[in-house]
């Protein structure tokens, strides 16, 4: 696995250069291309979520009691999050979300692997249904024998991730499998539609942007 050098975004969250070029794309491995782009090296996690909403006075998701996460969970992926409660957080960071084929290569690289370690699932390797969790895990837990090509965290199950791009205003698309599903779905091309106000417990997101946020 080639480890890329780590960067700092506004949030002061790790973030991961992505080269620009062609790679292979969905599961009949398109050859496409991105220009170089950075993306989160892990999902977004309760207490970034929290600091954004303690500086722009964004509401909490609707599971936290008097504004505080789940005991235990500081470092889990935040969820019940909605399209555009990601979209502010991002927003907020100087980021945006990630588009679909940004999404995928930072999970994939250019080899047109199903997972992001390789073409064999384990189930050491991430947190799906497989592993018998059944709830979100810390991020980074899975490290780095889970990691994709380019080192990016959690890019298989844990939760669903949000993607950008131009979508109906009605469906937005989701990226990476959770906690809830098996194998099949974590894989790197795996996806569901989902209406942007909708909140989940396995739904969350990572951030991405064209230059490193000041």
């Amino acid at each position: 696995m080639e480890q890329m050098e780590t960067f700092t975004g506004k949030d002061r969250r790790p973030m991961i250069l992505i080269p620009a070029g062609e790679f292979l794309f969905g599961e009949d491995k398109q050859e496409v291309s991105t220009e170089a782009f950075y993306i989160d090296q892990f999902p977004v996690t309760n207490a970034d979520f929290k600091k954004f909403v303690e500086a722009s006075g964004h509401s909490n998701p609707q599971h936290w009691r008097k504004g505080v996460w789940p005991e235990g969970k500081e470092n889990h992926p935040v969820v019940n999050v909605t399209w555009d409660d990601a979209a502010s957080y991002a927003e907020w960071a100087g980021k945006r979300l990630p588009t679909e084929l940004e999404w995928e290569k930072a999970a994939r690289g250019t080899d047109g692997r199903l997972w992001p370690w390789g073409n064999t699932f384990s189930i050491n390797n991430c947190n799906t249904s497989d592993f018998g969790v059944l709830d979100t895990t810390p991020v980074g837990q899975y490290s780095p024998s889970g990691d994709s090509p380019y080192g990016a965290v959690d890019m298989a199950g844990n939760v669903w991730e949000w993607a950008g791009g131009k979508y109906s205003p009605l469906r937005m698309p989701l990226r990476g499998g959770n906690w809830l599903d098996g194998a099949a779905e974590a894989q790197t091309f795996s996806r569901r539609m989902h209406t942007p106000h909708r909140k989940n417990d396995f739904v969350g997101f990572r951030c991405a942007a064209d230059e490193l946020p000041e």
